[in-house]
This record gives structure tokens, sequence and C-alpha cells, in this order.
């Protein structure tokens, strides 16, 4: 009699102990949806490339275009001797004011990016005035080129997660930088070769921030290329640095290939 008492209340034990494990894990799951199931892709952090992931001993020049024209005819020079293909982001001004730069810089080969209509801090602005920016830009490269970009740098670096989104929304991949030369602080020729070539982050996929404009970005661009070639690196423009599918951009902004 006692041994079925036993046997009963080890049942009775079991069951309340299996109603515990499936409540315990309904309370687990109910959690689990509230915290995880509520994501939403609007709500994801969203940066810039900064460079890329590749094998490849290569990287891309790039040059943001919103000062003065006195030095393309000398930069395009140099990048046809040293037989270069960089990447140029030209604000909406500079476009109306000095088209045919613009043209010359097409028609060379090199990648036409968007660097914003009036070359503004983006974040300090709302999502539509954002893509008026964007649009504005585009929409001048395209009545005088009849072509459409795909790259956006954010004036002066300056971005948000919803200055990315708005750019991607609108068909562009935004374009950040690994090793900034600094020239437009005009430290000097030597100052700017020294500052891309021994750069703490110069690796495969960088990307360097160049600007026209300057006083010594044109006197050091081609010792700064021929040392870089030195190093092994060859050149590309951002176009065919980046990956079109198949990506992430990890923390730090390094687009990564699945």
């Amino acid at each position: 009699m006692r041994a079925g008492k036993k046997w009963v209340s080890g049942i009775l034990a079991m069951l309340i102990l299996s109603l515990c494990i499936f409540g315990f894990y309904k309370n687990v799951q109910e959690a689990f949806r509230e915290n995880i199931y509520v994501w939403k892709e609007s709500e994801e952090k969203k940066i810039p490339i900064y460079c890329v992931d590749t094998k490849k001993k290569v990287l891309s020049l790039t040059f943001d275009v919103a000062w003065g024209n006195e030095d393309m005819k000398e930069i395009l020079d140099i990048l046809k001797k040293e037989n270069v293909k960089a990447t140029f982001f030209f604000s909406g001004d500079w476009i109306s004011r000095y088209s045919e730069d613009v043209k010359k810089v097409y028609e060379a080969g090199h990648d036409i990016g968007n660097h914003g209509d009036n070359h503004k801090y983006m974040t300090k602005l709302s999502k539509e005035e954002q893509q008026k920016e964007i649009r504005g830009a585009d929409d001048k490269i395209k009545a005088l080129l009849g072509t459409s970009m795909e790259l956006f740098r954010p004036p002066y670096g300056d971005y948000d997660s919803e200055v990315i989104r708005n750019a991607e929304d609108m068909g562009y991949y935004s374009i950040q930088w690994s090793i900034d030369s600094l020239d437009w602080m005009e430290p000097g020729v030597d100052g700017v070769i020294n500052k891309v070539c021994d750069h703490k982050n110069l690796d495969n996929g960088g990307i360097i921030l160049l600007h026209t404009g300057t006083k010594c970005t044109k006197k050091a661009l081609q010792p700064m290329i021929r040392d870089l070639k030195k190093k092994g690196y060859q050149f590309v423009p951002v176009s065919q640095l980046i990956y079109r599918k198949d990506y992430r951009i990890d923390p730090a902004g390094k687009q990564i290939k699945y």
C-alpha cells in the first residue's frame, strides 16, 4: 500500500515538475517574442563603407570636390600618367560652376560620385531635405552626362543612420574613408605623403580621402601614388572595389563578403 502511495506521489511530482518546466518554457518563449520579434529593419544602425575586406592589394583614391578647380587639370594629368582611375565626389554647386571639368573627369573614365547639392551637414536636415540634397546633385549629373550616380559621400563625413538609410533607399552606396590625408589642412607635400603612406589603416581595400582645390594635393599626388605602388598596391575606383550583394558591414565600417 505504501509502495502504491509512493508511486502515485512520484507521478504527481513528475507532473508538477513538467508543468513548471512547460510554464517556464512558455515564459521564455514569450520573452523571446517580445524582445526579438519586435525588431524592425528601420531600427538597425546604418554606417557607410569605410574600407573593403579583400585579399587583393588594392586601394581607392577618392577626391571630394566642392572648392575651386584650379588644380583639376593637373590632377587629371597625373592620374592619366600614372594610369590610375579614381573616384570624384562632386557637390551640385561645383557641377554647375565647372561643368566642363566634370565632363573631363567622366571622359577620362573616373567614377562620378554624389557629394550633395549644396555641401550641407546632412544630419542637420530633415529626411525630405536630405533627399533633396542627394537628388539635386544627381539631377545635375543626369542633365550634364546623361547618367546617374550610385556612390554618395556625405559632406564633411557627417552622417547618422537616417542619412545612410535615406541614401540607400535612393539606390546609393554611402562611402566614407579609412585613410585621411588631411590635405585640407595644408600640411605640405611631405605631410600629405607621410600621412597616407604611413597611415595605420593602410591595408588592402583601403579608401583614401583627398580634396581638390588645395595647394598641396596636386604636388603630393604623384609621389604618393608612386610610393604606394612601391609598397605593392594597385588602384581601382570605388565602383570596382565595393561588393554589390551578399555582404555585411562590420562595426568598423569594413564591407565584408559573405
